[in-house]
């Protein structure tokens, strides 16, 4: 049998033509319409489901090295202070600030494509740099010891957790406050 091309001439086919109706039946039970009437459409991307332990990890993956930022810049400040860190103030440091941190950590990692807390990033970073910085030029050596690694880590993470433009938007500012501040790179 011929069939009809879209010029309208035939040419010549090897299968049998089937009808319009023979098609539809065919295409009814095998149930290609019902699938594609059920498959869910496509909708704008918004927040995937991870499972907790999943969340878990991540957090786990962010936890472990901020910490260890967090002993190294206690330790670098006692070292420029000429005092020695001993293990008991670092233990005592830890067992404060870890729970904290952590909680922190997990929480913002797991909300951190939201528009609130990207914004509460930026706000966090306008507020700790210039403080950090600030601390570390006029701030007794105690007061120092004491905030200067919280705020050093606060600092980096909200940094490292920003998208780029905003990141180097906030680092501009502080930068252009330090400027106009008259603060010291090195006290």
């Amino acid at each position: 049998m011929a069939r009809k091309n879209a010029k309208g001439t035939k040419s010549p086919s090897n299968q049998p033509e089937i009808s319009e109706q023979e098609q539809w039946r065919i295409i009814n039970e095998t149930g290609l319409l019902k699938q594609l009437s059920n498959s869910p459409r496509t909708t704008p991307v918004e927040e995937e489901e991870i499972p907790f332990a999943e969340e878990i990890l991540n957090a786990m993956l962010l936890i472990a090295p901020f910490t260890f930022l967090l002993v190294m810049m206690d330790i670098a400040v006692h070292q420029q202070y000429a005092r020695k860190a001993d293990l008991k103030d670092i233990r005592d440091r830890l067992v404060s600030a870890l729970p904290i941190l952590s909680i922190f950590i997990y929480y913002t990692n797991k909300h951190k494509r939201n528009r609130r807390v990207k914004y509460l990033f930026f706000i966090i970073s306008l507020v700790v740099g210039p403080r950090l910085i600030w601390v570390v030029n006029r701030a007794a050596w105690r007061t120092v010891m004491q905030q200067a690694p919280p705020l050093a880590v606060l600092w980096i993470y909200t940094i490292f957790q920003m998208d780029l433009g905003p990141a180097v938007l906030s680092l501009i500012f502080v930068g252009v406050w330090f400027l106009q501040s008259g603060l010291r790179f090195f006290p």
